[in-house]
């Protein structure tokens, strides 16, 4: 054995209680009783911290070969580590070259090495024109396709078709890997700009309206339809619209290899809250009233949504149009990569949900859904030793200082928040300890199981 964490609340797929993890060779080796500690092994004792899986975030754009002034894998990384993630996947676009090609996801992976402090994985891109190099990706590693159904924002990554997306996705059923869409159709929001949204771009209420449920709502329809006809295992990425989660929820029980997640900014903030000019706020789908946050927070209790992933998603302050308050000119997108575990657990403590909901949601189903289930999110022998040591019953302010993005902006400054992160392990190396550092570039690729 090469260490032993204990706590008196480590969390397994059998509960929360006292145990000892023994780790050897970067793997848990065994699950023992709290006082089963082994002569000559290091011994870190949590006392009554909580020991989870460390959290798999499967949606973050580090943007990096090519617009490292957003982020980049370093910062990304950092970040992550100090939020208690051992491992995330990072979006297609925004870098230059996107991951549309066998070609770019080598670039992509050169410009990774060396510089990762947590495991990391790559999603590829399906875009027009693209399905030759989908299954070459596949083979390579990519873990998985993401695909627009409405302008990317970026000219890099053009958006998908029904015509683009059949084939593709019978590649991607062969391939045995998994498309993620992001699921908004320019249909209604073309129809909503013709009705005048979106006119006042300094309001929040102007912006909202652009981006109308409807939106989201034809294009779940358009790949339930998608998903039946092909088999393409489907997952939704940061899913908005409570008006679509009973198609979510029936295509799942009809027993289609259908999925969606949510984001921590979904399950916090509400758009009556959000003042105008505040464009620090703007993504899309966009924030939404707070009944439809209530609305997620069921679907999460329930099973329709599978997990919560961060969607991080920064840019250079500039960019942000924060002086102009300019809704309609600033890029969409929000940083919150570092605060994501405090953030859901701190509106799923409100809702009466528990540590073990935090894990299903943040450590499990990320992990299933990009093929690491047999290696990330859970806490028993043969798993990876990746760990977070968390103080969930304990409070801390969100300062601007502490944030170890490339940049500091983010929604929750000056929040407070439930959840202090003590220790981050990766494979069994102590990567973050009560806010510093402490290992370097200890991070590896990601491989599906």
């Amino acid at each position: 054995m090469d260490l032993v964490v204990r706590s008196r609340r480590v969390v397994t797929p059998g509960g929360i209680g006292p145990a000892a993890i023994h780790i050897a060779g970067g793997k848990i080796a065994a699950l023992a009783e709290w006082g089963a500690v082994l002569s000559g092994v290091t011994l870190v004792d949590a006392g009554e911290s909580v020991v989870m899986p460390a959290v798999v975030d499967t949606h973050v754009h580090v943007n990096e070969p090519g617009r490292t002034e957003w982020e980049g894998f370093r910062t990304a990384t950092t970040a992550a580590a100090a939020g208690g993630i051992s491992a995330l996947v990072d979006m297609p676009l925004n870098s230059i070259p996107a991951t549309t090609t066998l070609a770019a996801a080598k670039a992509k992976r050169d410009a990774a090495q060396g510089q990762c402090r947590i495991d990391v994985g790559f999603w590829g891109g399906v875009v027009p024109g693209n399905v030759e190099e989908l299954a070459p990706m596949a083979r390579a590693g990519v873990l998985g396709f993401k695909c627009f159904l409405v302008e990317s924002g970026v000219a890099e990554f053009g958006f998908v078709t029904e015509r683009d997306l059949d084939p593709a996705m019978r590649v991607l059923k062969t391939s045995g890997v998994p498309l993620l869409v992001h699921s908004e159709l320019p249909g209604p929001i073309e129809e909503a700009e013709k009705r005048g949204a979106g006119a006042d771009p300094r309001k929040y209420l102007s912006y909202l309206q652009s981006r109308p449920r409807a939106a989201e709502d034809e294009a779940i329809a358009l790949m339930v339809r998608l998903c039946g006809a092909t088999g393409a295992r489907t997952h939704v990425v940061h899913h908005s619209s409570s008006n679509s989660l009973g198609a979510i929820k029936a295509a799942k029980a009809s027993g289609l290899p259908f999925s969606a997640e949510t984001c921590p900014h979904y399950l916090s903030f509400s758009a009556e809250e959000i003042p105008d000019g505040a464009t620090w706020f703007k993504c899309a789908p966009p924030i939404r009233e707070a009944e439809n946050r209530e609305k997620l927070w069921a679907a999460l209790a329930d099973g329709t949504l599978s997990l919560v992933a961060s969607d991080h998603s920064p840019c250079s302050p500039a960019l942000k149009k924060m002086e102009a308050g300019d809704f309609a000119a600033a890029w969409g997108g929000i940083s919150g990569l570092q605060l994501a575990l405090p953030v859901t657990w701190t509106e799923a403590k409100k809702r009466g949900h528990g540590i073990a909901d935090i894990v299903r949601w943040m450590c499990e189903g990320p992990a299933k859904l990009a093929g690491l289930a047999k290696k990330k999110g859970t806490i028993a022998a043969g798993f990876d030793a990746d760990l977070v040591v968390w103080r969930p019953d304990d409070t801390f302010t969100v300062e601007r200082k502490a944030i170890r993005h490339k940049h500091d902006v983010t929604p929750w400054a000056g929040r407070e928040l439930f959840g202090v992160v003590e220790t981050t392990f990766v494979r069994g190396q102590k990567v973050f300890d009560r806010g510093e550092i402490v290992n370097e570039s200890v991070g590896r690729f990601l491989e599906r199981d």
